[in-house]
């Protein structure tokens, strides 16, 4: 914006006395008579300064700031009319800071959304150091199910902001939760914080889930499949590492495990040995 605009925010306000006042407005009510300066010295008085005066407050005092000479029987503006205009053109200019997003996202995030609409995804969890896929048998949680088995299917479901989920065996239908001592089990009930996870997917595309009661906790496994001890988890170990792969329930033979079966050879009688024949030797 210019020098000369009279809603730049950052203009000094004496300029925008001079700017506010239009030519066309100079002969309307509100515009200060013009006067011969000899007026004040017949009183004896000195003319006063152009941001101390006004006619009838604060609008009239910005449009009768440039005159130079005012009226002598015009009365003068009061320190807290000009206080008044000030804050106005300054506050236009202010710079409020941005709202946190990252705050309001913990605070929400400490309870429970029972506004929002819950969003339900069925999907498996391969674990990558077990090679298999995370199963909820009862109480029991591990990391030993083959592709498409059907304790292998989980039903995943937000709970609040900061993608914390809940996690549910379908045939079981047990939460995945943790105890204080860190080991993962299976509970009917997955209202409470042990059974509410946080999903923090890695720079390597693997997907690590971290308690939402005991922070820095994380869902791992051993290479046979066990269930590791959460307080000895880190994020960044390959135990804690798993992805998400679609559930699309038993395979066909000869790609299922428990169908496969041994090729059977036919079996034939062995058979003797036939000379070979050989033709007439010639006769030397």
């Amino acid at each position: 914006m210019g020098p000369n605009n009279p809603e730049d925010p950052f203009q000094l306000p004496e300029l925008l006395f001079q700017v506010s006042l239009r030519p066309q407005d100079r002969g309307s009510q509100l515009a200060c008579p013009r006067v011969d300066p000899a007026a004040w010295k017949g009183r004896g008085q000195t003319p006063p300064s152009p941001s101390t005066f006004c006619s009838s407050g604060p609008r009239a005092c910005a449009r009768c700031a440039h005159l130079r000479t005012p009226h002598p029987d015009q009365p003068r503006c009061h320190p807290k009319q000009i206080d008044t205009i000030f804050p106005l053109v300054t506050a236009k200019g202010e710079n409020h800071p941005s709202p946190n997003f990252n705050q309001y996202v913990r605070d929400q995030g400490a309870v429970t959304d029972q506004l929002s609409r819950r969003q339900i995804r069925e999907y498996q969890l391969y674990s990558r150091t077990s090679g298999k896929h995370v199963q909820v048998t009862g109480r029991r949680i591990s990391a030993t199910a083959e592709d498409g088995n059907k304790f292998a299917k989980l039903i995943v479901e937000t709970d609040t902001f900061g993608s914390r989920v809940r996690i549910k065996g379908a045939e079981s239908e047990k939460y995945i939760c943790m105890n204080k001592k860190g080991k993962l089990i299976g509970k009917p009930s997955g209202k409470s914080k042990d059974c509410v996870f946080t999903e923090i997917v890695l720079e390597n595309n693997y997907t690590a889930f971290q308690n939402a009661r005991h922070e820095g906790w994380f869902m791992a496994f051993t290479r046979q499949g066990r269930p590791r001890q959460a307080s000895r988890s880190r994020q960044n170990q390959r135990e804690a590492h798993f992805i998400k792969r679609l559930y699309q329930g038993q395979l066909p033979f000869p790609n299922h495990a428990e169908r496969q079966k041994q090729f059977e050879f036919v079996g034939s009688v062995p058979t003797g040995r036939t000379k070979r024949t050989r033709g007439p030797q010639p006769l030397t």
